[in-house]
């Protein structure tokens, strides 16, 4: 497998890990808020770690998925992407739902989940030789 081809791979598998990790995260962070003073998870709970978890899984899925389109030429993954993406920042900068607790975390793991979906299905698009699954195919 050529180099390039396998740093896309390693990028949709790291993306999608991250992405599935970040909406377990988000759907847990309820429960957490409570025990956090008492288990030191306060720091993990900061705007400032979100901010830069949300910013982190938008420019490398940004970059995965674009790389992926420009070999496979398929939208489907980034119909996945955007508004999985939309999700994360509206969750993040929307204040009243930011400082809901409940609704937040359902916004961010749904876009957490939709962000990771975007990468397995990038990484589907580019398995193979080339070939692009559509209605064209014989098989």
């Amino acid at each position: 497998m050529p180099l390039f081809a396998r740093v896309r791979h390693l990028l949709d598998r790291f993306g999608a890990t991250g992405s599935l990790l970040c909406a377990v995260h988000c759907a847990v962070l309820p429960v957490l808020l409570a025990a956090a003073p008492s288990l030191g998870l306060s720091v993990w709970m900061s705007d400032g770690v979100e901010l830069a978890l949300v910013s982190f899984v938008t420019l490398l899925g940004l970059f995965s998925l674009v790389w992926g389109w420009r070999r496979h030429g398929a939208l489907r993954a980034l119909g996945f992407l955007i508004p999985g993406l939309s999700a994360l920042w509206a969750g993040l900068l929307y204040d009243p739902l930011h400082h809901s607790a409940v609704p937040h975390a359902v916004v961010m793991t749904l876009g957490g989940v939709l962000v990771g979906v975007a990468h397995l299905v990038n990484l589907r698009l580019n398995h193979g030789h080339g070939h692009v699954h559509d209605a064209s195919c014989a098989h």
